[in-house]
This record gives C-alpha cells, structure tokens and sequence, in this order.
C-alpha cells in the first residue's frame, strides 16, 4: 500500500502557520505501522489542486487530503476534487440535515455559505464530522482512495483516529505485521547517537529512525515481518546496553508525560520552585489529566527578595553564593518541600541569557536541585552557545530526569555528552 498526504491552504504553503496536523499525522500512521511516503503542500487555487489530484491519484493507493472544506471562497478541495473527476457536485441531504439540526440546538442561524459544506462530488462516500460542520468524504479516482478532512486540528485528528484509520486498514490489509518500538533520549546530539548506533548490526527488516525535536532526540526502531519482530526486544536491549543514562523513557514523546505517568496515583506528592525555567516544570506537567493527584504547588521564584521570603532562602546564602548556586538551589528546593510537606521538590535557577552571565558563571550556567526527605541532590550545568528557549528547556528535561531517577532508585546525578557540570 502506497500511503500520501495532501496538506492544502496559502498560509501553510506560505509558511505563515506551521503545519503541525502532518507531522502528528505521519507519526500516527507510523505508530500503526503505516508509512506515509509522500507529502505534497498546495496552496488554494484551483488548478493546483486539480492537477496535484490527477498526477497523485496514478500514483498512490490512498491519498489524505487536509484542508479546504470549509464554507468561504477560498475552500476549494471538494469542487476541485469534481472537476478532476469529471463529475458534478451533488448535495448530500443527510449532512444538510445535520448541519440543520446543529444550528437549531445552538439556537444559531445557520449562514448560507455553510449549505456549500453539504455538496460533495458525486458518488462520494460521505464521512462523518462529529465535532465540526465540515462533513469528510471519499472518492475512488484512478488508482487511489482519497479521503478529505478539514484542517482544524482537533477535527482533523478525531476523524483519521475515528475514520480514516479503520478506513484504510479495512480496504487495505497489511500485507506484513509491523512493529515500532521508540527510545527517548537527552543530552546527546543526532549525530554523535547514530555514529555510536552504527556499532550494532540490524536485522534485516528492522530499521532505525531518529527525530530531532530539542532537548530530545527520538530513536524509533521499525521492525516490519515476524522474524524482525523478533529480534526487535534484542536490538533494544543493545542499544539500551550501547546508550547508557542517554535513554531516558520509552514510548513517550517527553519527560513531563514519564513524569506525570509515574507519579500520577502513585500517593507521592510534587513541589516546584523555578527562576530561571520559569514555570516550565509546572506547565509541562499540568497539561496531563489528573496531575493534581501529585503536584502540591509550582512557585516561580524570579527575584532574590521572593527566593528568601517564599522560599526562606538565606540571604547570606544569596550574598555569598548568588542567586545562580547549588547552595541557593538546594535552599530553594528544601523550602518549597516543606510548605507542604511534599514527598519530592525540584528547584532551578540560572542565567538562560542572553546577557547576564560573567566570567565565572557565564550566560547557561543553571543550578537544578530536587530534595527529597532524606536530603537533597544538586547539580550545577554548563549550557554554553545555545538560546535562551533551549536553555530553558534543557534545564527543565534534566530536572525531569532527576526526578525520575530517583523514583526508579538510580544514580540521580549523570553525566550527559553534549553538556557539562560545575564541580561542586
């Protein structure tokens, strides 16, 4: 089965908006065991997009198509589809019906240019829209189904998790089982993984994949047959084996949702005081269901004055370290842990520059502790060259890794390749 995507709209092709439904989208598929192996952007003119739907239509088996269902003049996906075909559009009376009946429960007059959402090519499979007014559709065109999804995002993803994915794997049986196993992994560059990766020999259907997405590097193995499925648990374990402290979940896309995963009923409990991460600690973790079930409070300690009367750091501490140290850091994360008596406390505090930094400690020097009730684990990183976002973001992963750590028992502070550590 040969899979494509068609991403349509002037403000995607014109980079004014970032097309994040195709990457989630891809992935998806991917985790499915489905490749997707050709995307092509079109903007909303009409002969583009009739002639991108006769040349991919020899080519492809089924064919995504996301974008230009909606009400305006600009929407131009289903007519451009008819007229590729060669065929009229036909109202489909049960949308109309639909559409009807959602106005009238929102007791909202439903716009004229909305019935234009009601007409689909002729002989068109219809597909439902359950959170929105632009119906899907499918239609068989030379060699290929293609399947039409608006492009919100929330629809989009609701309708190929609900329809298009049951819609392929009902007409399109795969032909091999498939298997994707996925390595999360902190401190260490793309390339500096895969030179140490091309130590281990690959089985022949098992391929490996990286996907850079900073502070994190993803390393996917896709194993594709029985007997490279078989041999997937033992690729893992070598590259585990290879890897070391570098790999640092499995299946997740970031440390926030490891975190939230294991904390999450676990009966413990979580506070965070930030400076220089800024709430990122807090926010990455809030924005999972249920985090309230562990996380006591998140401070954003940004000036000295409420590290010492929040936090009850010393201001001698301050004076004779400064904000940016491990004895200030240590402070911070002890005095959030006892406001409530939290079972674990991270702390961070940092120059993300980018100025303010000095000779001794210059701009991504960053302090990270996380306290415990038996004591507290402290480190002080060197982020030199990298921007105030990534410094930010760097500092929150490694936080998230300590804490993790420490929940599973290990060696709390590690050493990473592409950074480096004050000595204490």
């Amino acid at each position: 089965m040969k899979l494509e995507m068609i991403c349509t709209g002037e403000e995607v092709l014109a980079g004014q908006i970032v097309d994040t439904n195709a990457a989630w989208f891809a992935n998806t598929l991917m985790d499915k065991g489905i490749e997707c192996q050709r995307r092509v952007t079109v903007g909303d003119r009409l002969e583009d997009l009739i002639a991108v739907f006769k040349e991919r239509s020899l080519e492809a088996d089924i064919i995504l198509v996301n974008g230009g269902l909606g009400p305006t003049s600009d929407d131009l996906s289903t007519e451009a589809m008819a007229l590729a075909m060669g065929v009229p559009l036909v109202e489909n009376t049960e949308w109309r019906t639909k559409l009807e009946d959602w106005y009238a429960r929102n007791g909202r007059v439903m716009a004229e240019s909305n019935l234009k959402q009601a007409f689909l090519p002729e002989s068109a499979l219809m597909i439902d829209n359950p959170v929105g007014t632009a119906c899907g559709f499918a239609v068989k065109f030379n060699r290929a189904w293609l399947f039409f999804t608006p492009g919100v995002p929330f629809e989009f993803k609701r309708m190929v998790t609900e329809q298009f994915i049951p819609f392929v794997e009902d007409r399109f049986a795969a032909s091999t089982s498939v298997a994707v196993k996925k390595l999360l992994t902190l401190g260490n560059g793309e390339s500096a993984l895969a030179d140490r990766l091309e130590a281990i020999p690959l089985p022949e259907g098992i391929i490996l994949g990286y996907r850079s997405y900073m502070p994190y590097i993803e390393i996917k193995l896709f194993a594709r047959g029985a007997t490279a499925i078989t041999s997937l648990p033992r690729i893992e374990s070598e590259i585990k084996a290879l890897l070391g402290n570098a790999v640092v979940a499995e299946n997740v896309t970031t440390l926030d949702q490891e975190i939230h995963n294991k904390l999450v009923n676990s009966g413990l409990s979580l506070s965070v005081a930030e400076s220089c991460t800024g709430g990122m600690i807090t926010s990455g973790l809030v924005a999972f269901p249920g985090s309230s079930s562990y996380l006591d409070h998140g401070l954003v300690t940004y000036s000295n004055e409420a590290k010492v009367k929040v936090l009850g750091v010393n201001p001698q501490t301050l004076d004779d370290y400064g904000a940016v140290s491990i004895a200030t850091v240590e402070e911070m994360a002890k005095g959030a842990r006892n406001i409530l008596g939290s079972n674990y406390a991270l702390a961070t505090s940092g120059i993300a520059g980018p100025e303010g930094g000095s000779a001794d400690k210059p701009v991504g020097t960053v302090a990270i502790a996380l306290a415990t009730k038996y004591g507290v684990h402290s480190q002080m990183l060197k982020l030199p060259s990298r921007s105030r976002a990534l410094v930010r973001a760097l500092s929150t992963a490694v936080a998230y890794d300590m804490l993790r750590r420490e929940l599973l028992g290990e060696a709390v502070i590690v050493d990473y390749s592409s950074f480096s550590r004050f000595s204490k």
